[in-house]
C-alpha cells in the first residue's frame, strides 16, 4: 500500500478531502464529508418539496441515510479495495457497515409501523443496492454511473418525499430527474479525479498560450478545476436544500 502524503502534498492524497493518515483522521475521511452532506441534501430537498412536511419524519430519514450512506456504504467501499488507503481494520469496517445498515433498516421499519406499508419497498431496495453497489455484485453491473445516480440521488430524494407525504406528486417527478442529472454530473467530474489521484503516478507537459505564457501540466493542475467544481456543487446543493426547507 502506498503511504499517503502528509500536509502540503494534497494532490498525492486519494481524495481532496482526505486527511493525513492514521487515527481518528481515517474515520473522518471515511465519511467522505462533502459527498455525504451533498447526498443528505437530497433527503432534505425531497421532504421540502413534498406537499406535507413532517420534521420528525425528516429527522429520522436523515439519520437513516447518514447511517446507511455515510457510514455503511462508505465502510463497504473502503473494504472493497481500500480506495482511501485508511488503516481501519477490516473487522471494524465490517462492524460499521453492519451497524449502519441494520440501524437504518430499524429506523425504516419503525416508520412502517407508524405509517405506510409501502415504505417496505424503499427499505428493501436500500438494503439490496447498498452492498450490491459498493461490493460490486453481479460483476460490477450495478456499479455504474446510472445506478450511482439512482442509488445515491433519486432514491434518497424519493424516499424522503414519500416518508413525508405518503404519495408522489408532480414535484417528485421533476425533483427526481433533477437530482438524477446532478448526480451524473458529480459522477462525471469525480471519475477523472479518482483516476488521477489513485491510478496516475505522474503527469508531465506544458500548455503554451497565444500570449507566450505557459503552464506546467502536473497532477495539481489536472485536478484543480474538477475538484473546485465538485466542492462548489456540494456547498450549493446543501444551501439549496436548506433554502427550500426554509420556504416551508
Amino acid at each position: 500500500m502506498k503511504p499517503r502524503a502528509s500536509a502540503g502534498t494534497t494532490a498525492d492524497r486519494p481524495a481532496f478531502y482526505a486527511l493525513s493518515l492514521g487515527g481518528w483522521r481515517d474515520y473522518l475521511t471515511l465519511l467522505h464529508p462533502p459527498y455525504t452532506l451533498w447526498h443528505l441534501s437530497y433527503v432534505v430537498l425531497g421532504a421540502a418539496l413534498s406537499p406535507d412536511l413532517h420534521y420528525d419524519r425528516l429527522g429520522a430519514t436523515l439519520l437513516a441515510f447518514f447511517l446507511a450512506l455515510g457510514i455503511s456504504a462508505h465502510a463497504l467501499d473502503e473494504l472493497n479495495g481500500r480506495p482511501l488507503q485508511t488503516r481501519i481494520p477490516d473487522l471494524v469496517l465490517i462492524g460499521l457497515a453492519v451497524f449502519g445498515l441494520a440501524t437504518a433498516i430499524a429506523l425504516g421499519l419503525a416508520q412502517v409501523v407508524m405509517g405506510s406499508h409501502w415504505l417496505l419497498g424503499f427499505i428493501a431496495f436500500g438494503a439490496f443496492i447498498l452492498p450490491a453497489y459498493n461490493l460490486e455484485w453481479f460483476r460490477g453491473r450495478l456499479h455504474s454511473d446510472p445506478w450511482f445516480a439512482v442509488s445515491w440521488g433519486t432514491f434518497p430524494f424519493l424516499t424522503a418525499y414519500w416518508v413525508s407525504a405518503e404519495r408522489f406528486g408532480l414535484s417528485a417527478l421533476f425533483g427526481a430527474l433533477a437530482v438524477f442529472l446532478v448526480s451524473l454530473v458529480q459522477r462525471t467530474l469525480s471519475r477523472r479525479v479518482r483516476t488521477i489521484r489513485r491510478r496516475v503516478r505522474s503527469m508531465e507537459g506544458e500548455i503554451i498560450y497565444n500570449s507566450g505564457t505557459a503552464d506546467q501540466i502536473d497532477r495539481a493542475w489536472a485536478l484543480e478545476a474538477d475538484e473546485r467544481a465538485l466542492s462548489l456543487m456540494a456547498v450549493a446543493m446543501v444551501l439549496l436544500s436548506v433554502a427550500t426547507l426554509a420556504l416551508r
